[in-house]
Parts: C-alpha cells; structure tokens; sequence
C-alpha cells in the first residue's frame, strides 16, 4: 500500500469531499497507521490516536511507517483498542478515520455507533479503501480468488447498498464518494469501471449537532 501512493488520499479527500482535517483525530483499525502518519502531518491537526487490535503492528511496524512517509511522530500516540468498544468518552474527536477496517468488523452497526459516540457534534467519519462487493464481475475470478471465496473470505464484504443500510442503523447519514486517484486515460478507464464495479469509495457520514 505505501507504494501505491497513500499521500494523495488526505488531498483527495480534501479536494473531492470538502473535508478540512483538524483537531484530535481518532483512527481505529489503524495497522500500521499509515493513515495517521498522513494526517499528523496537517498543520490543524494537533492530536491523532492511532488504535488497532494488534499491539504488536502499532508498536513495531508503525514507528518505521511514521519514519517513511516522515510523519510528525510527536503528535501521534498508539494504544491496542477494539473497535467495537472504544474506551474514550462521548463527543470526544472531532474525526474518526478508517482505513479497510469496516469490514473486519464483528457488527459494523455497532462499530458505527461507537464512532459516533465518541465524535463531537458536527464530527465526522471518515473509511476509506472498503472491499464493495460489485454490482458486475467483469472478468472471471482467478483460481486464486476462487479458493477464497470458497474458504468464505468474501463473508464481510458488502454492496454499497450494504453500508448505506448500516450507517442508517447507526443514525449516520451516507455520503459515498468514487475514489480515483489516477492521471491521463488510466483515469478515465477507472472511473467506468468504478461506475459498473462499485470498487472505490471514500465513506463520509457527519454526527448531528445539538439543537
């Protein structure tokens, strides 16, 4: 993944979805948090926790990420956490990002509803890269994917009808952007196959404000 460009995703999503990251952020499901290494990065942001599962990726794979795309490391603070149970009080970040983690979920439901209660009024989510079970195959699956599909691996992979229906459980309206971050006439191709695909999304949902 950090050779197919993760630096463009932060302007992507600042550009193509109007989001101006700032303030304390939180990523859960982070890996290697490669996703809070970008954002560290950002002068208006002054805090990012970086949570994961796995202790072990947070505490020895991250530092080398944060060391590679040259993170601003001070800002970032890793801790094991499980997504489904966050143990930070209510209206508490002002972003909650993911990245390919919804559908590792347990209950993706429950995994939104924590995000939004840990979110400030007026917060946002934030998921990008999610597998979207397409709509249209358009080649045959290898012999490769086949195996996994039979092993089950397609098991938490979802439609975008899916997640809609999953952040309207969780009281967070849908905003699903395409993601294409190629040039020239690879992009063009991209974006008809995304269009038949559903492959590429960036999943945005805002928590209400308090009236």
């Amino acid at each position: 993944m950090l050779a197919g460009g993760v630096s463009q995703f932060v302007p992507f999503l600042t550009r193509n979805c109007g989001i101006e990251f700032r303030g304390r952020i939180l990523e859960i499901g982070a890996g290697t948090a490669w996703f809070s290494a970008e954002l560290s990065k950002l002068p208006k942001v002054v805090e990012v926790l970086a949570t994961d599962f796995s202790s072990k990726l947070l505490k020895e794979k991250a530092p080398r990420v944060f060391k590679l795309l040259k993170a601003q490391a001070a800002k970032i603070t890793r801790m094991p956490a499980d997504f489904h149970r966050l143990d930070f009080p209510e209206n508490h970040f002002d972003f909650v990002v993911c990245s390919a983690a919804l559908h590792h979920a347990v209950n993706v439901v429950v995994l939104l509803h924590e995000a939004k209660r840990v979110l400030k009024p007026g917060g946002q989510l934030v998921a990008i890269r999610e597998p979207v079970w397409p709509l249209v195959q358009l080649r045959s699956p290898s012999a490769a994917q086949r195996k996994l599909i039979a092993a089950g691996a397609n098991k938490h992979c979802y439609t975008l009808d899916d997640y809609r229906e999953f952040f309207e459980r969780a009281g967070l309206q849908l905003e699903a952007k395409r993601v294409n971050l190629s040039s020239g006439l690879k992009y063009y191709f991209n974006e008809a196959v995304n269009g038949l695909t559903h492959a590429r999304y960036a999943f945005v949902a805002s928590k209400r404000t308090k009236r």
